[in-house]
């Protein structure tokens, strides 16, 4: 078997389920936007306005996770077990304070949340309900995610996607039933949405202490948890993901502002790009996989120190990235007719949304380089700054204050600045591909035992 065909066996190994977990999670926010939208626009709307909460959330944890997945996958595959237990213990910290901070926010002043996304009195009373009913979920996927990330890294990929995956399911039966009032459940509406993400994430984590319990996954060390006792791993831990955590608020604010801005064009905007977004989320599952995979790959090699081969290793995950990218462009054009079809929206919301997939097939091509490269290769070998960087100026410096100038200033129709929205990743390309070909990200960047305990 040669080199290339070992390591995309690996690679899939690691990418399949780790994009299925991707999809399914999707696939909730897309049952909920479907299932919604037969109640009618404001609740799907509403929805979409209240979902970018769990948005901003996810900028939160998932640079937590990401900090633990560009240290543990170089200890995992250095074969430092206790230093990665050491890893989880950090991130679990930190991801239930702020999972604790989003659920009391959410809880208590779901109205004032609301009053920062849109001024549509209707929008603002149903997303303040979907985020009180919703606001413990963001607890529990705060310890959720951190174990799921960990069995990335250390080889139980499987076990994170089969719990994910069944969670899907259930969120998906309970969004039914609770939504409509199917047989016994009470018909709940918007809430009804929020619940069933709370009971979901409820069995997410039932589930993983099992796993726990049964050692299918590295054990939580509360100790470590909840005092620091290896103050030279901490200082690593965030020396790499401080980056991350800013690059992510960046990122995640900007996207935010492009909820913002679509938000103030009126419902058949945001209603449109709810669903253009939820679709394109969908189809670059795999290209979020891909990249996590990537990085845990190419951290286990610069752990042992194999860096010729982590060189060529990314060379070959680069050009993938970019055939991905088309293929799944092609997938979503291909899809527009059917979605069209299925989608019951007002007639302008429908026209919008018309173009809006247009610009998806094509945006998806520059997400899946930049998220491989950025997301994935840099990381792997503790080069974060850059990719903050990177994100922090194309999108507050370019993308964000052009779309605020022409969605408020000039005026412009709203699928011209939708289209202003979607030049990020094309604006990024030449600076990120320079950058990885200085190859500043072959590094190991594991420290012996000896100088973690000075």
């Amino acid at each position: 078997m040669s080199i290339d065909k070992r390591l995309y066996k690996n690679l899939f190994g690691i990418v399949t389920p780790i994009a299925l977990q991707y999809l399914m999670a999707s696939l909730v926010t897309a049952s909920d936007a479907f299932m919604l939208g037969f109640l009618d626009q404001d609740s799907l709307s509403a929805s979409s306005l209240a979902g970018q909460i769990a948005f901003v959330f996810s900028i939160f944890y998932g640079a937590f996770v990401f900090g633990l997945t560009v240290l543990a996958s170089q200890y995992w595959g250095k074969g430092d077990r206790t230093t990665t237990e050491e890893v989880l213990a950090v991130t679990m910290r930190y991801s239930l304070l702020v999972g604790l901070i989003f659920t009391l926010g959410t809880a208590l002043f779901p109205q004032q949340i609301m009053h920062v996304f849109t001024s549509d009195p209707k929008l603002i009373s149903a997303g303040a309900s979907y985020l009180r009913t919703v606001s413990l979920s963001y607890l529990l996927t705060g310890f959720t995610q951190a174990y799921f990330g960990m069995m990335k890294v250390c080889d139980r990929a499987k076990l994170s996607s089969l719990i994910g995956s069944l969670s899907v399911v259930l969120n998906i039966i309970l969004n039914a039933c609770l939504i409509f009032g199917i047989g016994c459940f009470p018909k709940m509406g918007i809430r009804g949405a929020a619940l069933a993400t709370v009971l979901a994430r409820v069995f997410e984590a039932v589930f993983v202490v099992i796993a726990i319990r049964t050692q299918l996954c590295p054990p939580l060390r509360v100790r470590h948890m909840l005092h620091v006792t290896n103050n030279t791993l901490h200082r690593d831990y965030w020396k790499y993901t401080v980056p991350l955590l800013i690059n992510q608020i960046g990122w995640g604010g900007g996207v935010t502002m492009y909820s913002v801005i679509m938000g103030h064009l009126g419902t058949d905007a945001v209603a449109a790009n709810s669903i253009a977004s939820i679709v394109r989320s969908i189809i670059a599952s795999f290209c979020w996989g891909i990249a996590s995979g990537v990085g845990i790959i190419l951290g286990g090699m610069l752990g042992r120190n194999e860096f010729d081969r982590a060189k060529k290793a990314g060379g070959s995950f680069v050009r993938f990235s970019i055939l991905v990218g088309i293929g799944s462009g092609c997938v979503i054009l291909a899809l527009t007719p059917l979605i069209l079809r299925v989608i019951h929206l007002a007639p302008q919301a429908q026209h919008y949304l018309k173009y809006m997939m247009l610009m998806a097939s094509y945006y998806i091509i520059g997400n899946s380089l930049n998220s491989t490269i950025i997301s994935g290769i840099f990381p792997s070998g503790g080069d974060t700054r850059f990719g903050m960087w990177c994100d922090l100026i194309t999108l507050w410096a370019v993308v964000v204050p052009l779309g605020m100038v022409g969605a408020f200033v000039l005026k412009l129709p709203v699928l011209a600045v939708a289209f202003i929205l979607t030049l990020d990743e094309f604006v990024k390309i030449p600076a990120v591909y320079r950058h990885y070909m200085q190859y500043k990200w072959v590094k190991n960047i594991t420290k012996e035992k000896a100088e973690l305990q000075n």
